[in-house]
Formats: structure tokens, C-alpha cells, sequence
């Protein structure tokens, strides 16, 4: 990638970026005439295949991260959403971070969890030991489910017994629960798991001599930890008015306040899920099995907590460090059939699932970092300001040039609203006359 062409992305034309990703072999030539003619879209026959009851497409704005280094290799990150300053933001921490050279990640397995509940287990100790020596049986009914995977590599892995204590408290009763750990390759795999614990439960019911109340897919993946890791020397984290050293510091205070503050903590682990998200729309992977995954990791340890980690080593830079369960796929569901996923794949020079994983929480580590630089700086409305500005000067009918115009007035006015807005563009249009 000839990243030099992509500089100052931001201030080009629609026109000019899709040109300037093409020249700097960012995308093939099909993907550019497909961007210049706005063909890489769902179809409607397509999309009433996917819903019920399907009337149209709710179109989301799709964007491109730059700036970002992960494991040595340049990225560009496709990111869909709404929220104004999520792209700018990654893009901006990408730049920090890349300049100190880039983030490391880690992901050392890559399994599913399909769980197995019973109830009425009238001897918890023999249930359990029986099902712990039939484990090879219960692992071979799994596979001959879905033999398929086996070809691909994966497969059921291991059987793990848990006892749910009964709680008075919530009037909950005891259960039985059996994990069956499988590797689905390069699927998310919800539908290879859960057709795998619908073949072995019989048989673990017969084991264990009680009820089986379900079987499911856990998207809470303990057996899928992707890891990013940063360090970035103070200089690049100064702002006009504070310098490094000072901004390093506050970031740390400012997480340790999340790890300590549950209410604190939801708004800051919200921001590391505004780019996660992003990239998981623009993939067409499962951003709510995700989320909840994330979010109970966060709670692992009985309270709501920040989901990243920023202290300082001894030559004084400061470290980022971020963990996370995710459940996704690089194959199949969604991209199989979307035009728009299919791209940001391309984007992304295909990655497997566990590459695409690595990459999510890089870009969840840099949108975090973003986040905790503006508000322990300059507070995080002024980037917000401007891009609301735009966004109310194209509400009230601005074009071209008249956007910047009327969006950098706005934001010396006493009020940024549509009233404002429209006031200062019929000045500018009678100007212009």
C-alpha cells in the first residue's frame, strides 16, 4: 500500500478518496469502478431473503480508519456508523499510536462454547463422574454431527462439567451444565455448536440421570481472548497547552477511575465498543453477541469495570493493554451475501478470524485512547462540536462549500442549533448573490 497517497484523507472529495485508495493499491480496480458507480449494495431480492417482512434498506455510513499499524502491517479499517467522531477519532489514535510503533496483538486459540443444562440431577458427584468418563463418546457423537468441520481442521475439543449452585436470593434452583468446547474454524460457529449439543444431549441426559432443560451457543467466548498492546512515548500525547507527561498521567487516573466506578466504567467501556462495533457492522459479524461478551467480561469479577488497562513503564511511556472475548467469523452468515461486508474484507487483505479479531481490539484500544486524550485535555465536546456543526449546517440545506462555511460559524455562535444554522446559511446565500 502506497500510504503516502492516502495523506490528508480527510479534507478530499468522495471522488478523491475513492481515487486515492485505488492509486495507492488499497483496492482493486473492480472494488473502485464498484465505489464510482455506488453498486456495492445489498439488493432488495437479496435482503428479503435475510428478514421477515422486509420493506427497505436503512442505510449507515460506511468509513475508513487510516493511520493504523498492527503487528507491523499498515491497516486500513472499514467502520460503519452514525456517530460523528468515531472514525476521526480511531484514525487519530491510529496516528499516535502507529508513531511509536503500532500495536501488538495476540489471540492463542480460538474455540466455542455450546452449553449442555440440566436439572433434577437427583447425585450431582456420580452425574458428573459419569460424564467425565464418557468424555471421548461425547466428543465422537459431536463430531459425526457435523463432520464437515472435521476437513477444515476443527471440531469438538473438550467436555467440562460446571455445578450452577441453587440461590435463594433469586429463588434460582441448581444446574448441571456441561461445556462442550468445539473449534469451528473460520465460521462464528453458532449454528455448528448448537447442532452438536442437540446430538450429545440425549446422551448426557442418560449420563447424568436428570432433565435437560436446553442447549445453546455461549456467546460469552472465555475460550476466544484476543489481546492488544501499545506503548506510546509521551511527546505524541501533548496537546497546545498540556504537556506528554501530564496527558500520560491523567489517562491513567482517568482509567483507574473506571476500573473503580461502575458508572464511569459503562460510558468508558461504550467508548471501546463505538469502534468495535463499527468494524463488526462493516464486517457483517454479530455486534450484539459481542457486546454482551464484552460486557460480561467486564464484570468478571463481580464488579462493572474498564475493559482496558493504561499505566506508565519505567522509561516513562505510557502502556495500553486490552482482553477480550469475541465470538465472529470470517466465513459464511452475513458476508456471504452482503457486497458492502465482502469489501471491508477486501479492505482488510481477507483476514481469518483470528486475525479480524486481533484487529477489533487493536481498534477498541485506540477509539479508548481517543476518548480518555479528549476529556482529560480539552474535554471530549469540541471534536464533537465540529462535526455537529456540519451536521446541522447539511440539515438545513448547505452544500459544497457552504458546509465548512456554515458549520465554522456555528461554532462561535451563542447557540449551535437548526434556527442558527439556517440564519447563517440564508446570510451566505444572500452574500453570494
Amino acid at each position: 500500500m502506497k500510504k503516502e497517497i492516502l495523506h490528508h484523507f480527510y479534507k478530499k472529495s468522495y471522488a478523491e478518496k475513492i481515487e486515492a485508495l485505488y492509486r495507492a493499491e488499497a483496492i482493486s480496480k473492480e472494488d473502485y469502478e464498484s465505489l464510482k458507480n455506488e453498486t456495492l449494495k445489498l439488493s432488495p431480492s437479496v435482503a428479503n431473503q435475510m428478514i421477515e417482512n422486509y420493506i427497505l434498506n436503512y442505510e449507515f455510513p460506511f468509513g475508513v480508519a487510516m493511520n493504523f499499524v498492527i503487528d507491523e502491517k499498515e491497516c486500513l479499517i472499514p467502520m460503519v456508523t452514525e456517530e460523528p467522531s468515531v472514525v476521526a477519532a480511531a484514525s487519530n489514535a491510529g496516528k499516535i499510536i502507529g508513531q511509536s510503533g503500532g500495536f501488538q496483538t495476540e489471540m492463542k486459540k480460538r474455540l466455542m462454547i455450546g452449553q449442555i443444562a440440566l436439572t433434577d440431577v437427583l447425585d450431582v458427584k456420580v452425574a458428573t463422574k459419569n460424564i467425565q468418563e464418557n468424555k471421548e463418546k461425547i466428543i465422537d457423537l459431536a463430531n459425526a454431527a457435523h463432520p464437515s468441520i472435521l476437513n477444515y481442521g476443527g471440531g469438538a475439543q473438550r467436555v467440562e462439567v460446571r455445578l450452577v449452585e441453587a440461590d435463594a436470593k433469586f429463588d434460582t434452583p441448581e444446574f448441571l451444565v456441561v461445556h462442550l468446547i468445539v473449534d469451528t474454524g473460520e465460521a462464528m460457529g453458532a449454528n455448528i455448536v448448537n447442532t452438536m449439543a442437540e446430538a450429545v444431549a440425549p446422551f448426557i441426559v442418560e449420563l447424568s440421570g436428570g432433565s435437560r432443560l436446553m442447549n445453546i451457543l455461549s456467546n460469552y467466548s472465555t475460550e476466544s481472548i484476543a489481546t492488544a498492546r501499545c506503548i506510546v512515548h509521551p511527546k505524541y500525547l501533548a496537546t497546545k497547552t498540556m504537556n506528554g507527561e501530564l496527558v500520560r498521567d491523567r489517562i491513567i487516573e482517568a482509567t483507574q477511575f473506571a476500573l473503580a466506578d461502575t458508572y464511569r466504567a459503562v460510558t468508558h467501556n461504550k467508548g471501546i465498543m463505538n469502534g468495535i462495533d463499527a468494524v463488526l457492522l462493516a464486517t457483517g459479524n454479530d455486534w450484539r453477541a459481542v457486546e454482551a461478551g464484552a460486557h460480561a467480561y467486564a464484570s468478571k469479577d463481580g464488579q462493572y469495570r474498564s475493559l482496558s488497562r493504561w499505566s506508565k513503564d519505567n522509561e516513562g511511556n505510557l502502556v495500553g493493554e486490552m482482553k477480550l472475548p469475541l465470538s465472529i467469523g470470517s466465513v459464511g452468515g452475513t458476508l456471504s451475501i452482503h457486497p458492502s461486508a465482502q469489501f471491508a474484507y477486501r479492505l482488510l487483505d481477507q483476514p481469518s478470524a483470528a486475525e479480524l479479531s486481533r484487529i477489533l481490539v487493536a481498534v477498541g484500544l485506540a477509539q479508548n485512547l481517543a476518548a480518555l486524550r479528549a476529556l482529560v485535555t480539552e474535554g471530549i465536546q469540541k471534536g464533537h462540536m465540529s462535526l455537529q456543526a456540519r451536521s446541522l449546517a447539511i440539515r438545513v440545506g448547505a452544500t459544497g462549500k457552504n458546509i465548512e462555511r456554515v458549520a465554522t460559524r456555528l461554532q462561535n455562535a451563542e447557540h449551535m442549533n437548526s434556527k442558527t444554522a439556517q440564519k447563517i446559511l440564508d446570510d451566505l446565500s444572500k452574500n453570494d448573490l
